[in-house]
């Protein structure tokens, strides 16, 4: 049981550094929690909410969609990572920003259309 929706709660979004950043968009709950119903399995946040430091540290754009809590980078267990994207970009076709990564999919609530693949 989440504190944010049915199955995702504020601590998995927290920055991994450590410092208690843990802004989170509404809508990126939705659209997660949508996913995670469409597929049946749980859904894994790898990173959410980025600190300024962390963000960098990580490699990140200095304009980050992590940095203002509104992406997360996930995994759905038994689900590959294609297989996501594909739902995802099906979904929302002309809106949001939809990365592939080796073992993961980047989502985030921009109001513009991106699409990349950094495999």
């Amino acid at each position: 049981m989440g504190d944010l929706s049915k199955n995702l709660s504020r601590a998995e979004f927290t920055c991994q550094c450590g410092c208690g950043s843990d802004t989170v968009d509404y809508e990126l709950v939705m659209v997660l929690q949508e996913a995670r119903e469409h597929f049946g399995e749980a859904l894994t946040i790898n990173s959410g909410c980025r600190c300024m430091k962390h963000n960098r540290n990580e490699g990140g754009s200095k304009k980050s969609q992590h940095i203002i809590g509104r992406a997360a980078d996930i995994r759905i267990n038994n689900v590959p990572s294609d297989i996501i994207a594909d739902y995802l970009e099906d979904k929302y076709p002309d809106t949001f920003g939809i990365g592939r990564y080796s073992g993961r999919v980047h989502i985030d609530t921009r109001m513009i259309k991106a699409r990349w693949d950094n495999r």
